[in-house]
């Protein structure tokens, strides 16, 4: 691969250039999300209300209405669906676009997971939109999640979907040990503890894309936890060198950038994914003879 098609799949995103855009985005997509949430039936883990990255953006996919269905798109090539306008501009016009559609539906308008949030329908402040780093942002998404989806083909327990979470505002893949995990404390900012409760209910090893911003680091970078979180496990070793615990966070983090001027930063992001996941499940002691498989190759069954 040539460093000019490396540039153009794992592009620059440094976080002070894009601040204003990325939270106006995170805004954006809890509106869509909550459409989806309100108009779905409930499935474990909340994997109802996520969206799904696509060739162009970022989808609903399909929800049902009214025995037909509608979905939902951004469309980061063509920069199209009500873009460049204020969240209470954009919440307004796409309530009444579904209306005009037949599509009668209610939402919260108060933001999930973000401290000292304004109401979607009074929120004049988020109106940034530089289409170029959007597209970036798309990008990274798309890359990401073809290293995550290749990663998931190596478990034969219970994941969940390559899917992006509106309330952090994160692309993520969870593994699944199989067992009741204890019950999670809650206090997320504005997130029912019944819904984190709900999420954390088993088990898990979970990975993730997450671009930076209201938090206690300021760059884009990827993650890995293990809930709950088993003895030694941020005194573990793992890769590639670059990757270091937050015991503020309590997990591990590799910086994007450091994916991004690798030699290969597929394999660099893979290494993370492994490297993270077998400390999990080795000091969680995870039936891992059961659980796990070689990955998934192209056009080959998987020998059993």
């Amino acid at each position: 691969m040539t460093s000019s098609s490396v540039a153009k799949r794992w592009p620059e995103l440094t976080y002070a250039a894009w601040k204003d855009t990325r939270e106006t985005l995170h805004l954006w997509t809890q509106v869509v999300g909550k459409v989806r949430l309100a108009l779905t039936p409930w499935l474990n883990h909340s994997w109802h209300v996520a969206l799904y990255v696509t060739t162009r953006g970022l989808t609903t996919s399909p929800i049902p209405w009214h025995g037909g269905s509608f979905q939902i798109d951004f469309d980061f090539i063509d920069h199209v669906l009500w873009l460049r306008t204020s969240v209470a501009e954009f919440y307004e016009d796409m309530m009444i676009s579904l209306r005009e559609l037949g599509v009668d539906v209610r939402i919260s308008t108060m933001p999930n997971e973000i401290a000292d949030c304004i109401p979607f329908d009074q929120d004049m402040l988020h109106a940034a939109y530089d289409a170029d780093y959007a597209n970036r942002f798309w990008r990274v998404l798309l890359s990401a999640s073809e290293i995550f989806a290749h990663f998931r083909t190596g478990f034969l327990g219970k994941t969940s979907p390559v899917h992006f979470f509106w309330g952090s505002f994160d692309l993520a893949v969870t593994r699944f040990s199989g067992r009741l995990a204890p019950r999670h404390p809650g206090g997320v900012p504005n997130l029912p503890n019944s819904v984190a409760q709900e999420a954390y209910s088993h088990e898990v090893s979970s990975a993730g894309f997450w671009p930076g911003g209201g938090g206690p680091i300021d760059y884009a970078a990827f993650y890995s936890y293990a809930y709950p979180v088993p003895d030694g496990f941020g005194a573990a070793i793992v890769k590639p060198k670059d990757a270091s615990f937050s015991k503020e966070l309590g997990e591990f983090l590799l910086p994007y950038d450091a994916v991004r001027t690798a030699r290969d930063p597929a394999a660099a992001l893979m290494e993370f994914l492994q490297s993270t996941y077998d400390a999990a499940a080795h000091l969680a002691k995870w039936d891992r003879a059961a659980l796990e498989c070689g990955l998934g190759e192209k056009g080959r069954v998987r020998p059993v």
